[in-house]
């Protein structure tokens, strides 16, 4: 049984971890989750596993595995239309023309889960048009090792194709065995995934800067510092100019005043600053 000082404790693990915020409401679900763990481990209890996760040599594996427990993954393609739209009609454009003498564009997809936001982006830079011959990187990245897995195979069931038109279906997919479809090549080769938990801000900083970066409906499982922490190192991430487009639900609305909010045809988004016309002002 997990008791209510035990959770408590793993909680604050998972929080330091991963500033993953659990409610007071998850404890069962912790439990039920996490009760193989023991079993694996062979522990008695969870104030045993709590000990593992803190002192034993292989805790950073045990911590992943937690991760992968714990962290709900509902995502499908073309998600969030409206802001698809203001990224396709008039973001990439505006980057066509900021980034036409290096002809190298990179987009993150922090927080992919198993992979369709991040193929989304891929379909609408090649669908554009726009960026022919250019140096071109779609990065996905989570904190569950088990959906990138699935992301990096990129063959998916029908639950993932409800906002997918039945032109990006035949265009962008290849139907395989038991009523599934396969991410064509084309579109593959454009898409990177990896690992990352973006409140470490040492592995982020390995990816280089990014023209764009979606982080949506990753927000909002943070406790407040921890989302400052990570929209610093998004903003860190960026390069002057640069977008950062959240879920719907999310706002920097009492985490940083960094961001300039940009009011498109279709969509609100946040850019960094670009170089020498505005002060950043971090908060």
């Amino acid at each position: 049984m997990l008791t209510e000082e035990t959770f408590r404790l793993l909680r604050e693990l998972v929080r330091d971890h991963s500033g993953i915020l659990l409610d007071d409401d998850s404890r069962s679900i912790v439990e039920r989750r996490l009760s193989g763990r023991l079993r694996v481990h062979n522990l008695d209890n969870f104030r045993d596993y709590y000990r593992y996760l803190l002192y034993d040599g292989k805790r950073d594996e045990e911590l992943s595995a937690v991760m992968d427990l714990l962290t709900v993954n509902e995502t499908y393609f073309f998600r969030e239309k409206r802001q698809l739209q203001a990224f396709r009609e008039e973001i990439l454009p505006e980057l066509r023309e900021k980034r036409r003498d290096v002809r190298r564009m990179r987009v993150w997809s922090a927080g992919c889960s198993t992979g369709e936001e991040a193929y989304t982006i891929a379909m609408l830079i090649s669908e554009s048009g726009l960026f022919e011959g250019w140096d071109i990187e779609v990065l996905g990245s989570d904190i569950n090792r088990r959906v990138l897995q699935t992301a990096r195979r990129g063959v998916y069931r029908r639950n993932s194709f409800r906002a997918t038109s039945d032109y990006h279906l035949q265009k962008y997919f290849e139907p395989v065995p038991e009523g599934c479809y396969r991410v064509k090549d084309d579109v593959r080769r454009l898409v990177t995934f990896c690992y990352i938990n973006l409140l470490d801000p040492g592995r982020s900083g390995f990816l280089g800067r990014m023209d764009v970066i979606f982080c949506r409906n990753v927000l909002i499982y943070f406790d407040i510092p921890s989302r400052r922490k990570v929209v610093q190192g998004l903003y860190d991430a960026l390069n002057d100019g640069g977008y950062l487009l959240l879920g719907h639900a999310e706002s920097l609305m009492n985490i940083t005043t960094a961001f300039t909010l940009r009011h498109l045809k279709h969509d609100l988004v946040y850019q960094r600053p670009e170089a020498g016309v505005a002060l950043c002002q971090r908060g």
